[in-house]
């Protein structure tokens, strides 16, 4: 028996994820109006694009300065090579210790010189000095670190072209 593959997303379908990455909270009557299928084809469709594992989930979009995190930045981290005796790799001592830090909101595994990226919203400075001084620089696995802070946002993440 041979593997089918999973079918690729027709021009509805990357309307509806278009429709849904603007506003998650539309109703499935408002999505069928706007794509011109009953509500319960856009059900089907929406559950089978959950299921495909391209719609991962469902969110808010929070303002952090709203929330009194006023200082965003980026963060390069280089991390130590690994030692032959240690029991666990750096890579994994650090990727589950980013799991822990709530200040990180978004951590990416880069090539080149540095190994990862942290985006990460603070209160302030002294919120940021703490961070890095206390939690970052202090994590066995890391080697160096270097900052950039946010000026502005001029393109804020809307999703995925579809």
């Amino acid at each position: 028996m041979q593997d089918q593959a999973a079918p690729t997303p027709d021009r509805i379908d990357r309307r509806l994820l278009a429709l849904l990455q603007q506003d998650a909270r539309l109703t499935q009557e408002q999505l069928a109006e706007q794509v011109g299928l009953s509500a319960s084809a856009v059900q089907r469709r929406v559950r089978r694009l959950e299921q495909m594992g391209i719609i991962q989930g469902y969110r808010a979009v929070l303002n952090p300065r709203a929330l009194g995190l006023e200082l965003s930045t980026l963060l390069s981290v280089r991390l130590e090579k690994h030692r032959a005796g240690s029991q666990r790799s750096p890579l994994e001592s650090f990727r589950a210790a980013v799991q822990t830090w709530p200040e990180v909101v978004e951590c990416l595994a880069l090539t080149g010189e540095m190994d990862y990226m942290l985006r990460v919203h603070v209160q302030d400075m002294d919120h940021y000095a703490h961070f890095v001084l206390e939690t970052l620089l202090k994590h066995e696995s890391v080697e160096d670190v270097k900052s950039s802070f946010v000026l502005a946002q001029i393109k804020p993440y809307t999703g995925i072209a579809v």
